[in-house]
């Protein structure tokens, strides 16, 4: 086997030929053989026949139809150069038709015709079987359809080089003349596993205990003096979904033994909290809560494992809060717990990174009835919303001191996109029960519509474009893929994790809903074409789009005259490009793949709620490429990409934490049953870690109210106004009631009854109750001016490279 190509996907088109040439014969002679039987017979029937009786007889010929459809980093220089269109592809599906075909059990495929009835009437008359016109034109058409659908007499086959690889896909539905198999998604499922255990095995065996690996050169690197467990502890809920029983006893042993957060040295406070906190929760939530279901490990160690580490990570990182305003600083000493301001920026901390600790701090609260943790994450978003952000869109930086703004630049990728997604998340985490979340995400969603919604030219796809100099300065037709986070989060917030069906069927469905599934569709196929649009399948790191002069925006149309994208992105006839080529635009330098999880983690959300399975497809395509071209040499794992656009591309000799913990776990789960941790039952943080949702209980409560708003979401500043709401607005965006929620974890030590049974749904209020007091605005601070962004180590925040050019390249 090719250790490179562990699932053989790059066979060269030869045997494929020759089957296919073998076959081709003889089908001839079969058809040849049929032809002599024909005219044995036509020798001894009458050739008369009446209309009524051959049209009898043409009704047993079967219909030919078509066959199975084939189906935060910091900101780079972005080049000039546009990507080079990718070869015309072939058609991949021969040896596969060739199986289905030939494979298929003769007595119940249907003949290309069948005799005539027995009671057809005889004749006499004989007449040589090449001249029955009926019997020539049955095996003309037969054969040139047969040529036709296995490509033996197409033009695309000529164009076959050794260079292209053969890819054979598994048929979604049915093969010609009966029933071929449908695509066993259990066995891709375990497919994916097979890539994780490959990767994780590779760790395990040349840098086990460290933080970094680099799978090229088998090179290793720690992040803290005696390492943190970063790809341990962030890959170990993975593992335990997979059932890999061996690697979740290794790491166990580890974590025991070697793991400690005693260790001065400063790292990021988000980073450590998402990956490290969330890793340790979501071991304890799956070890603790599922018997024997995932990966259970009978090692004498105690079960309280998991939570017993993250609480000693939680009070080290808690120093971080210790500000002025209660925003948390960008890093914090592990030994001492002192926060540390951020190395750049003007010492400001991105607004993503101080509003996406709370999941991670909540149910930490949860299981150990200590509201501490609960009230330091919940006060950031008080501050960050007393800001008054127009629409709910708010700059990607915020000053730990003050609690105000750094700048206007706003945006849902680096350092702009967790935000919106803890909003809806911290709603549905809590059971519906703090409204004022799904308040902050209606209001964010209907801002993004009214100021970041375009439309790309001239195919019309959607983008989520930027506004580095805010709301009213000029859009930037980019979107980093991380903004691919957002197809599958508005289908969430949108359905609440029900099924569309059922979603569907609740009583505040509306035109609300089905506009916002419209959209969460849309940018699904948007981000789905980042992968489309390259030669190796995968997507850069960001994408461009060209835009219409001056661009469309969301809010100009109606539902009846919006732009629409294509059907799909095939081309349209021989040497045409892809369909999205004039529109997509990936430059040199933003051209990396770092193995990113969010196309695949919204396929993931939109294949569970929509059940389209055009969505699992496109995942194992996407699965096909990362496996196709990330394999190091000796196949010992996958590695990122300097560049999407170089066939083959240079190995960029790094494996992220994310590939084993996000990227592969959502491959997995796309492809597994939708009964593995249904979405009603639980949320992922953005690092993919499963938490429970829960019920509030007596000892939390949402501890801030937000303040007054006009009609455009801007703040009131008189003292003490009235509230002017959006009632309507409010009650057509209610996420469906659940029909149930979900018991209290086990390990709760919160002191209230636990009563079994479902709760009631909570209604969403019409309006949000103002605050009893208004502050007085906070005098802005003087900012220092913006400095372009530089990559940073992800646990220290401290610059890693040179700034290679100013933001939007």
């Amino acid at each position: 086997m090719n250790n490179r190509d562990p699932f053989n996907l790059r066979r060269t088109p030869g045997p494929a030929v020759s089957i296919l040439q073998s076959r081709a014969t003889n089908l001839g002679q079969q058809i040849a053989r049929s032809a002599n039987k024909a005219a044995e017979v036509g020798r001894n029937v009458l050739h008369e026949v009446s209309s009524e009786a051959a049209s009898s007889m043409l009704a047993y010929a079967p219909t030919f139809q078509n066959g199975p459809t084939q189906r935060h980093p910091e900101q780079w220089q972005s080049a000039q150069s546009r990507y080079a269109p990718s070869e015309p592809s072939t058609s991949n599906g021969i040896g596969e038709a060739v199986t289905g075909f030939f494979g298929a059990d003769k007595k119940d495929s249907l003949p290309m015709y069948k005799d005539k009835p027995f009671s057809y009437p005889g004749s006499r008359r004989k007449v040589p079987w090449y001249k029955q016109r009926r019997t020539v034109a049955i095996v003309l058409t037969s054969f040139a359809v047969i040529s036709w659908w296995f490509g033996i007499l197409s033009p695309l086959s000529y164009f076959t080089s050794e260079g292209t690889p053969t890819i054979k896909k598994e048929l979604s539905k049915s093969s010609w003349f009966g029933a071929g198999a449908a695509v066993d998604w259990e066995t891709r499922a375990q497919r994916v596993r097979e890539v994780f255990k490959t990767s994780f095995n590779g760790y395990e065996k040349n840098a086990w205990g460290y933080d970094e690996y680099h799978p090229v050169s088998k090179g290793k690197r720690q992040m803290t003096p005696d390492g943190m467990g970063w790809i341990i502890v962030d890959a170990l809920d993975t593992m335990m979904i997979m059932n890999l029983t061996e690697e979740v006893a290794h790491a166990r042993q580890w974590i025991h033994h070697n793991l400690t957060y005693d260790q001065d040295h400063d790292v990021n406070t988000f980073e450590t909290t998402i990956r490290m906190l969330g890793g340790l929760l979501s071991a304890h939530y799956l070890s603790t809560s599922f018997e024997d279901t995932y990966a259970r490990v009978d090692d004498e160690l105690s079960d309280d494992l998991y939570i017993e580490k993250a609480t000693d990570l939680a009070d080290r990182l808690l120093g971080a809060y210790e500000t002025t305003s209660g925003v948390p600083l960008a890093s914090v000493n592990l030994h001492n717990s002192r926060g540390i301001p951020s190395h750049a920026d003007g010492g400001a901390s991105s607004t993503a990174e101080a509003t996406s600790l709370q999941l991670e701090m909540k149910y930490l609260a949860k299981l150990t009835g200590e509201d501490h943790y609960w009230d330091h994450a919940e006060h950031v978003m008080k501050i960050v919303d007393d800001n008054g952000a127009e629409d709910g869109l708010v700059p990607i930086f915020i000053y730990a001191d003050s609690g105000n703004f750094r700048g206007q630049n706003i945006r849902l990728g680096s350092r702009g996109d967790s935000y919106y997604e803890y909003l809806i998340k911290q709603f549905l985490q809590t059971s519906q029960q703090e409204p004022i979340y799904q308040a902050m995400w209606n209001e964010t969603l209907d801002g993004v519509k009214k100021h970041l919604i375009t439309y790309s030219s001239p195919s019309n796809f959607t983008v989520l474009a930027e506004r580095p100099n805010g709301l009213v300065g000029k859009l930037s037709p980019k979107m980093d893929h991380l903004v691919c986070f957002m197809p599958g989060t508005i289908a969430l917030a949108t359905t609440g994790g029900l099924p569309l069906a059922q979603a569907k069927a609740q009583p505040n469905w509306g035109p609300q809903q089905e506009e916002d599934m419209r959209l969460a569709e849309e940018l699904m196929n948007t981000c789905w074409g980042m992968y489309k649009a390259t030669p190796l399948g995968l997507a850069g790191e960001i994408t461009h789009f060209n835009l219409n002069d001056p661009p469309l925006m969301h809010e100009e149309f109606t539902k009846d005259n919006r732009p629409s994208p294509p059907a799909d992105f095939e081309k349209s006839g021989l040497g045409s490009e892809f369909v999205g080529h004039d529109d997509y635009i990936v430059k040199g330098a933003d051209a990396h793949n770092l193995q990113r999880p969010e196309t695949i983690e919204s396929l993931f959300y939109m294949w569970r709620i929509t059940g389209d399975e055009k969505y699992r497809n496109w995942g194992w395509e996407m699965f096909e490429s990362f496996v196709k071209w990330t394999a190091v040499e000796d196949g010992t794992g996958y590695t990122s990409l300097t560049s999407v656009l170089e066939t083959p591309p240079t190995q960029k000799d790094n494996m992220e934490s994310f590939w084993l913990a996000e990227t592969l776990k959502y491959f997995y789960l796309l492809f597994s049953s939708n009964d593995i941790l249904p979405l009603t039952d639980v949320v992922f943080n953005t690092e993919a870690h499963a938490f429970p949702r829960f019920q509030l209980g007596k000892l939390f409560k949402t501890g801030w109210e937000r303040k007054p708003r006009d009609q455009n979401g801007r703040l009131i500043q008189s003292p003490n106004p009235p509230v002017e709401t959006r009632a309507d607005d409010a009650a057509a965006k209610q996420t469906p009631a659940l029909e149930k929620v979900t018991a209290p974890d086990p390990a709760d030590k919160t002191p209230e009854p636990k009563a079994g049974g479902a709760a009631p749904a909570v209604a969403v209020p019409e309006a949000v109750a103002p605050a009893a007091v208004v502050p007085e605005a906070q005098a802005p601070v003087a900012e220092a001016p913006l400095q372009p962004e530089a990559a940073r180590d992800p646990v220290t925040g401290k610059e890693t490279e040179a700034v290679q050019a100013a933001q939007g390249g």
